[in-house]
């Protein structure tokens, strides 16, 4: 808003959109057709989510000629930008919404993924939720299928809303060649150059499933009245062989008749 307090109100209207995406912290966002936007059946079900719909929506495509206060003014210019949100999250899963999306992901726009293994592959905005305010924005990896906070607050306080759940899965079904190979490589933990035998990942393995043997063990006996624990209050050593046993069937046999 600072960019135009020196413009008089014509020219601050005329440059709403442009201002709208050059501005920082709205990189993520594409400029929407005004002919997308002037189609009232692309805006349905918008003016009850929207304050100020009808003067938001003559702000953002560039017919605002309404004389009022600043703080008129301050909340407008609010409703504007999430209609135009909003919007935003139906246009970019059009033929024309895509290409324009497409575009900004080949140049990385969106920035890249921080994991090492990914190689930068580029990353897409997403919405944890297609319902406003809920969730901030999300960026998603197509190679290692995780999601990522933005580096950046600005866009990290983005609504996640305004780029909806479904977006970057439409992005490669309709551009099926974009979508990257699946990550092969894993981090292998290493000790002066050698890896980590597999064997103490085993033997933790073993050691949980031991355990859980004992609980289930410990409550079956309870159950039947008597226990057979040590001075430690743990079960005696128990053979791995024990965990295939029909514990139930075994009880049932040994009740009296």
């Amino acid at each position: 808003m600072d960019d135009f307090n020196s413009e008089t109100d014509s020219d601050y209207t005329s440059y709403w959109r442009d201002w709208f995406i050059s501005s920082r912290g709205n990189e993520y966002f594409c400029e929407i057709d005004e002919e997308y936007l002037t189609d009232r059946f692309n805006l349905t079900g918008l003016n009850t989510e929207v304050q100020y719909y009808q003067y938001a929506l003559d702000l953002v495509t560039d017919v605002f000629d309404l004389d009022c206060d600043d703080d008129m003014r301050e909340a407008i210019e609010k409703s504007a930008r999430h209609l135009y949100g909003l919007v935003h999250a139906r246009y970019i899963v059009t033929t024309r919404g895509l290409a324009k999306m497409l575009e900004k992901f080949k140049k990385a726009d969106f920035g890249k993924c921080p994991r090492v293994m990914c190689d930068a592959q580029p990353l897409l905005p997403m919405g944890q939720s297609d319902i406003p305010n809920t969730s901030p924005v999300k960026l998603y990896c197509a190679r290692c299928e995780d999601l990522y906070n933005p580096k950046s607050s600005r866009h990290a306080s983005i609504d996640g809303a305004y780029f909806g759940t479904s977006f970057h899965n439409i992005l490669f079904q309709v551009y099926p060649a974009m979508l990257p190979t699946k990550v092969q490589r894993r981090y292998e933990p290493r000790v002066f150059g050698f890896r980590v035998h597999s064997a103490a990942a085993l033997m933790r393995w073993q050691n949980e499933r031991r355990e859980e043997m004992k609980d289930r063990l410990r409550r079956a006996r309870i159950e039947v009245g008597f226990e057979d624990e040590d001075d430690d209050g743990e079960l005696e050593d128990i053979d791995d062989d024990i965990e295939g046993v029909d514990y139930e069937g075994t009880l049932a046999a040994n009740q009296p008749l």
